[in-house]
């Protein structure tokens, strides 16, 4: 029998622990600093800034109380 979509949307999402999103964030710039080698100068900048704004988001993950 198959599911109803709808039933399956509504599900919630499988919680992610600090360790996994810092994991996925560093998996996201590592693959971002392989385009740069491949970039021109304007997706170059945007990549960049792309990865400082990670940078930041591990810090704030990492700085946060658990709850």
């Amino acid at each position: 029998m198959k599911q109803n979509p709808k039933k399956i949307a509504g599900r919630p999402k499988k919680f992610m622990g600090k360790e996994e999103m810092i994991e996925n964030i560093k998996d996201n710039m590592r693959e971002a600093e392989i385009s740069m080698e491949f970039a021109g100068e304007e997706e170059l900048e945007h990549l960049q800034e792309k990865n400082e704004r990670r940078k930041h988001e591990i810090q704030r993950i990492k700085n946060e109380p658990l709850t």
